[in-house]
């Protein structure tokens, strides 16, 4: 699997990007639903237990979905609106489109805690936060405390993610200037670059062959 030196950089760099966009959502704390709910972190990560154990691609996928809504606005939870009269959904974004997975898991998970709250006291956006570190966790992966209380976004931009999600053909000095518009270093790069290899065990190249 992919070193813990990385997972850790991948913690940093969740925190750099969680910067709060609103005035509501400001003052962010790891204890933010310790008294009105705090059942709903254990419920995420049984949720996000049983996704990873019926399918142990999914854990890469929230993380990835994670920072792909993370990269638009902030950690807003705007990629998992759909298209209205008003704006296209990020989802369409040639970034995410028929890519961006997991957004069934986020939707059971969301219906689990709200259950267990008995109401709608967590939001999404913190939902993807801690399902992100979740599925490093059980991956193998070190924890860290996510800074909760975050407010969702009533809008998203399809306009935004195709221009502020890093693309595959871009080259390193774009990728640079990407991360730098975000307020992140060729430190966070790495991270984000070494967190592609997430649940996957490492490869064994086998030496090449002695030329005759």
């Amino acid at each position: 699997m992919v070193s813990l030196g990385i997972f850790s950089l991948i913690s940093t760099l969740f925190l750099v990007l969680a910067v709060p966009t609103t005035a509501a959502s400001s003052k962010l704390s790891a204890d933010y639903y310790d008294q009105v709910c705090p059942k709903a972190l254990p419920a995420i990560k049984r949720a996000v237990e049983a996704a990873v154990s019926k399918e142990r691609r999914m854990g890469a996928s929230l993380l990835r979905l994670h920072f792909h809504d993370c990269f638009v606005n902030g950690c807003d939870a705007s990629i998992l609106l759909d298209s209205t009269s008003a704006f296209d959904s990020e989802k369409e974004a040639g970034p995410n489109n028929n890519s961006a997975r997991g957004f069934e898991v986020i939707d059971r998970i969301k219906l689990e805690v709200d259950k267990v709250c008995g109401r709608p006291v967590v939001s999404c956006a913190d939902i993807l936060a801690v399902a992100a570190r979740d599925s490093v966790v059980v991956l193998g992966g070190p924890t860290w405390a996510v800074q909760l209380g975050r407010r969702d976004s009533t809008t998203a931009s399809k306009t935004t993610a195709n221009k502020d999600i890093p693309k595959p053909f871009m080259n390193i000095s774009d990728l640079i200037k990407n991360f730098k518009k975000h307020g992140l270093d060729e430190r966070d790069l790495v991270a984000l670059s070494g967190g592609h290899t997430i649940g996957r065990d490492v490869i064994n190249i086998p030496k090449a062959r002695d030329t005759p």
